[in-house]
Formats: C-alpha cells, sequence, structure tokens
C-alpha cells in the first residue's frame, strides 16, 4: 500500500471527523457492484482488502487516516457506439426511403448507448487517501488531479462539509527547481539533486526530458541559460524518501528509503497481514509528513488562503 504519487490539498474546515459518528458516515458510503445501467460508481472499499475480516472501511492510527476508494467504469468506446448508430441509421433510413434528422440519430445514439453499456467491460481503480489530522494535510495516491476531486468529492458526501484547497507555496515549484539547477550553491541544505529533470521553454512546445544524467553538467546549465525552466526535478529527503516534483506541486514517481522499509520488515513479526498494513501505512505517513514538511519550507512556506502567489 506505499503511495507512489500524492496530490496535495490543506484542509481549512471540516465537520464530523471527530465524531462518533464517522463509523456510519463511511458505511453509508460504501461501495457496491456497479448496476447495468450505470456509467461509473465511487465509494469507500476496505483498504486491507480480503485481509480485512471486518471490513473495516477507515484505519486510524496517531493522528493519521487511510481510507480507500473504489472506482468502477463501464469502458464503452465511442467508436464501438457510432458503427452501431450508423449501421441502424442505414437500415431505417432504407425501409423509410428517407434521411434521418439530426434529432432523430441523437435519439437513436442514446437508445445504442443504453442498450451497450450493461455489457460492456468495467474497469476498477482503487485509489488511497492519506489525511494527517494533525497536520490537516490530505494526500491522495493518483497521478490525475481529476481523480484526486472525485475522491474528494466522496469525501465531502460522507462528512457532509469539507472545505479543502490544493497545497499552493510562497515560490511556484518551477521558479524554485529552476533556481536550484543554475544556482547549486543556494540549494538548501538538507535537499537531494536526483538525476532526473524536464526543462521547458518559454514560447514554445519544446521539451527536453533528461533521465540519469548528471543535472549539474555544462549541457543542463546551457539550457537552462537559454531561458528553459525547470518542470518536473527527482529530489529527496536524507533517510525517507526519493520523488519527482512538478510544477503544480504533484509528487509522483515515490520511493521510500530503504531505512523506512526495513523498519516496516522489522516490525512484521507475526506475519499478520492487517497489522501489517498498519504498520506500514503510519511508517509511510510520518516519511511523507516529515519531507512534505522539508518541501514546504524549500519553497518559501506555504501561502495563505487567498493570497496571490508571485509568478
Amino acid at each position: 500500500m506505499w503511495f507512489k504519487n500524492l496530490q496535495l490539498y490543506r484542509v481549512h474546515a471540516v465537520a464530523g471527523i471527530d465524531g462518533g459518528c464517522i463509523d456510519d458516515r463511511v458505511e453509508a458510503k460504501e461501495s457496491r457492484p456497479l448496476g447495468g445501467s450505470e456509467a461509473r460508481r465511487i465509494g469507500w472499499c476496505p483498504p486491507a482488502g480480503r485481509a480485512s475480516i471486518r471490513r473495516q472501511l477507515y484505519h486510524h492510527l496517531q493522528g493519521q487516516y487511510l481510507l480507500s476508494a473504489l472506482r468502477q467504469e463501464r469502458i464503452l468506446p465511442p467508436a464501438v457506439v457510432s458503427e452501431e448508430v450508423e449501421e441502424r441509421a442505414s437500415a431505417q433510413e432504407a425501409a423509410e426511403g428517407r434521411k434521418l434528422r439530426r434529432q432523430e440519430k441523437l435519439t437513436l445514439k442514446e437508445q445504442v448507448y443504453e442498450e451497450l453499456l450493461p455489457r460492456a467491460f468495467v474497469r476498477t481503480q482503487r485509489i488511497d487517501l492519506w489525511w494527517d489530522h494533525r497536520r490537516q494535510l490530505i494526500g491522495i495516491n493518483t497521478s490525475s488531479r481529476k481523480r484526486a476531486e472525485e475522491v474528494l468529492d466522496l469525501l465531502r458526501e460522507t462528512l457532509g462539509s469539507l472545505r479543502v484547497t490544493p497545497l499552493a507555496t510562497n515560490t511556484l515549484p518551477m521558479r524554485a527547481m529552476t533556481h536550484w539547477m543554475i544556482a547549486p550553491s543556494n540549494r538548501p541544505a538538507d535537499l537531494i539533486i536526483g538525476d532526473q529533470a524536464e526543462l521547458k521553454a518559454k514560447g514554445d512546445d519544446g521539451v527536453i526530458r533528461a533521465r540519469q544524467v548528471d543535472l549539474d553538467s555544462d549541457e543542463m546549465f546551457k539550457h537552462l541559460e537559454s531561458g528553459r525552466m525547470v518542470s518536473k526535478l527527482a529530489l529527496g529527503t536524507e533517510g525517507r524518501m526519493t520523488f519527482v516534483l512538478h510544477d503544480d506541486l504533484a509528487i509522483k514517481s515515490i520511493r521510500f528509503d530503504d531505512a523506512v522499509i526495513d523498519e516496516a520488515s522489522q516490525a512484521d513479526d507475526e506475519g499478520d497481514a492487517l497489522v501489517r498494513l498498519e504498520t506500514d501505512f503510519l511508517l509511510m505517513a510520518q516519511a511523507l509528513g516529515a519531507s512534505i514538511d522539508r518541501l514546504i519550507d524549500w519553497l518559501g512556506g506555504e501561502a495563505q488562503q487567498g493570497q496571490e502567489v508571485p509568478s
């Protein structure tokens, strides 16, 4: 269950998270099988999966919450619908000796969609949510901002009230990353630069992607001197994790330090799957929380709500 990506949000106000009714609220939004006429559905499922004998829908450890959303979606390619519509329209036009009007074709398309939808394949995706209640920070394990917003909507419906905004810092990530690459001597002492970056140029679509290279090389410096800016950069926090920071403050390609993984392995004395999940989650949450604290510091602190961040 170790997170690979993070979309980060600041929690400003919430009702019900500390109340005894959270169990009932989460259960009310538990996932259930997708109905034949439903295109998509999202609900909570046990983070431990089959290891959760009691169907425990969330875990709460030392102020850290773990929830998992199960997203189901029927996959019905538009091309399949269009082909069926054209066949039926052609047959109807031949039978009636006239061209179908636009509205008639739209009605036919709706009929075809409703008929084919129950036979479409179902794609299932589990998206984990970490809520650091002490920091009032939410991190969602997905590379897609859209999917993260869907999980937040589910959380809002579950709790009845939830006011959050995407995490923002006083210094834009692109500006900070570019500065760190141009002026290595001004990098924070505990910031670790990796071997992956993406550079974008102003005014065109040109992108330079560098992997497994020395980011402090003369070649990279020349690209930056020409006006390119860093939109992605591999970073690390000593003893905790490495990751790729994106210009929208998304954190991707997370890899936890061996020391964190080893500590989790040593704690798994009895081999109990549920205990292992909770141990892993707590150690992961501690590493994530500390790393995000440092990242916010590196980026000049957190921007206050309503504050305009300099471009």
